[in-house]
């Protein structure tokens, strides 16, 4: 069974790390949860961009989604302020081509 050392640090058992994908450098969150200490590997930032990656090609394959054919008032003139600007950004970046 582990222990605590002196400075408070524990050797997490093998199959603990190979389960959890530990491996030496992963960094990981250390938190308290109805009394027991919870250990969590933070993800791996290279699987955090390739997501978002994935999420923005996602966006790009549907430029243009379409709104919800009803939109209050309100709404509405958030909506097309909103695309005027959009209108108005991408007018921008092609003059200074």
């Amino acid at each position: 069974m582990p222990t605590v050392d002196s400075k408070g640090r524990i050797v997490l058992p093998k199959a603990v790390r190979e389960a959890l994908g530990i491996t030496p450098g992963t960094e990981v969150t250390i938190h308290e949860d109805g009394g027991k200490a919870v250990v969590d590997p933070e993800p791996d930032p290279e699987a955090i961009l390739d997501r978002m990656d994935d999420l923005i090609a996602d966006i790009d394959a549907d430029p243009e989604p379409t709104p919800p054919k009803e939109l209050d008032p309100h709404s509405k003139s958030h909506l097309d302020a909103i695309q005027r600007q959009a209108a108005a950004a991408d007018s921008d970046s092609s003059d200074d081509e």
